[in-house]
Order: structure tokens, then sequence, then C-alpha cells
């Protein structure tokens, strides 16, 4: 089969190749997908560029959601029968003919869905959801701010906070190109990042901060962050695009703020907690399916198309979300 291939780390397209693999079996507990269309995310530029713990070993196909037909059963596994059309959270090697996830994150696509909109639901819009609902914990009324609010997950997110009854939404983003897509997913605001952030997010909000905050940039922006949240507000972690350390986190602002710091990350929970996850996905696919909520992605064709979409990501010049057919 052809897979999607990071030969060695990089920080551009030189080590990325279309190549032949074997495909994978399922084991126990698991089942494979012949995958019809898959997602791209900013998760494939951190395991491309070597961040730690994103690749696991060298040569890594990237990909972390997937949608396609069951192509066989492991043991233990009484379905989705073979031949069903489901969507799947993969973690890795979404980005191929074939894939193998456990048997929990694989869920059927209602009628009339896509492929490709399927394949958008597992990673980018149940992270939305779980880190609105879930961790976020966000409440009717609340003020949330999303950093990198013009990517694809930051676009879900409005989405999201908008069913959850959020009443104001606050979108950062890291240059002035990327205003526009944030509005249009329907941000309230929409800022960049640079100088003065805090004080500026103090002023909409009549100096009183902000209740929720999701930041997918690491410790890189944590002290901003603090600057901005409101006494007893939360601030999620889920992901370290800017590449800081995460050891150092400020304990005594935290006291000082009655504010709390959390951590979330699909692959961690896709391991502990499989269910969670396909409970979630579930209910995506269930509202798109009732035109209750609209996936916005780009279709690019084959394998090949991906590594351009990756180092757009990596440049910041993504336009939203992309979806490679396969």
């Amino acid at each position: 089969m052809d897979a999607l291939t990071f030969e060695q780390p990089a920080p551009d397209t030189s080590s990325t190749r279309v190549t032949e693999v074997a495909a994978p079996a399922p084991g126990p507990g698991e089942l494979t997908i012949d995958v019809k269309a898959a997602g791209i995310n900013f998760i494939d530029v951190m395991a491309r560029r070597g961040d730690p713990a994103y690749a696991s070993s060298w040569p890594f196909v990237p990909g972390l959601e997937a949608a396609g037909t069951v192509r066989e059963l492991g043991a233990g596994v009484a379905g989705p029968a073979v031949g069903t059309p489901v969507a799947a959270f993969t973690r890795s090697g979404g980005l191929a003919d074939v894939v193998r996830v456990r048997a929990e994150l694989a869920v059927p696509i209602p009628d009339g869905v896509s492929f490709e909109q399927a394949a958008v639901a597992p990673g980018t819009f149940t992270t939305a959801a779980l880190l609105v609902q879930q961790s976020g914990r966000l409440r009717a009324g609340d003020t949330l701010l999303m950093q990198s609010a013009a990517g694809g997950v930051g676009q879900a997110v409005a989405a999201w906070a908008r069913r959850g009854g959020a009443k104001t939404l606050i979108g950062i983003v890291g240059s002035p190109t990327r205003v526009a897509a944030a509005e249009k997913s329907g941000y309230d605001v929409v800022l960049t990042r640079g100088t003065d952030l805090a004080g500026r997010v103090r002023d909409l909000t009549g100096g009183r901060g902000v209740d929720v905050i999701l930041d997918s940039q690491g410790t890189e922006q944590v002290e901003s962050d603090l600057d901005m949240l409101a006494a007893g507000g939360r601030v999620v972690l889920f992901g370290n695009a800017g590449g800081a350390p995460l050891e150092n986190l400020p304990p005594g602002r935290l006291f000082a703020g009655n504010a709390s710091i959390g951590g979330f990350s699909m692959s961690a929970m896709s391991i502990r907690a499989p269910e969670i996850i396909g409970n979630a996905l579930r209910e995506v696919l269930e509202l798109v399916a009732d035109g209750q909520l609209t996936l916005e992605f780009t279709t690019i064709n084959g394998l090949a198309a991906a590594a351009d979409a990756q180092q757009a990501l990596a440049e910041g010049r993504g336009a939203g979300k992309y979806v490679v057919r396969l």
C-alpha cells in the first residue's frame, strides 16, 4: 500500500515521501480501514520536525483522523462489520491506503455524510467538542478565548462554544492575514498576537478577563494567558505548537488568580479512555447528518499533495482545515 512517510526529522518537506509499505493487520481489539479520506493537522508538522513524543519511530507515517470502510476485524471485535463506512481517530498512520485502529475509536458514518466530511470529524471537531465541554467546562454566559483561532481546531471551537452558550468569543491569530478566517468562523473579536494583548482583552471584557482560554501553543503563551484570565478562570493547554518547554508553569500565579491550568491530549485519551472519544465522535457525526453542524474544509487529491498542505500549516499560511481524498 501507499503511505505518506516522514523519513527523518525535518523543518520542511525535504524528508516527506509517498512510499510503498506493508498493509497493517489488526490485532486483538483492533480493526483496519481502507482509507477514502484523511485529515491533515498541525500535529503532523510537530511530528515531522521531531518534537518529543509525536513520532514514535522513523520512518513515520502521520495522520490522526481518517474515514473509509472497515477492511478486517481483529480478534474479539464484533463490529462494525467489514465494509461499513466509518470515521476514526487514528493517532498516527491515517495518511495511508490502510490504517489500523482500536475498535472503540471507529464510528459508523451516518447516511448523507461524505467520507471527506467524516475525515474532518475525528481529530478537529471531536477535539473541539471535548475541549469545550469536558476540559474547558464552558458554562452558558462564559467568555472564551482561543489561541490560534484561524486553524482547523480554532474554527471548530467557535461552533462548539456557541452551542454551549458562550456569551463572547475572542480569537487570537498569529498574523493579520489570518483575521478574516477567524471572523468567518464565528469569533466576535479577533486580535493579532503581539504588544499588550492582555490589555486589549481586559478592555474588551470591562477589566474582568475571560473565563476559558484554549491554547495549542504549549507554555509559550501561558504568562499572557494568565494575564487575560478572569478570577476563577481556566486555561487548557492542548498541544505544544510553539515548541516551548512544558516544565515551567507558574504555580504562584495560579494561587493569586484562583486560576487553573489543565492539559488535554487526544492521543493520551485514546489509550486510557477511547470510549470517550468514540462517544464524542458519534455525537459530531450525528449533528453533521442532521444539518446542525457544518464542517468547513479544503479538499486536496492524493497523498503526494499532503506535503504542501502540511508545509502551509507549518508556515502559518494554511487555509483552515485540509482533507486528502485518496
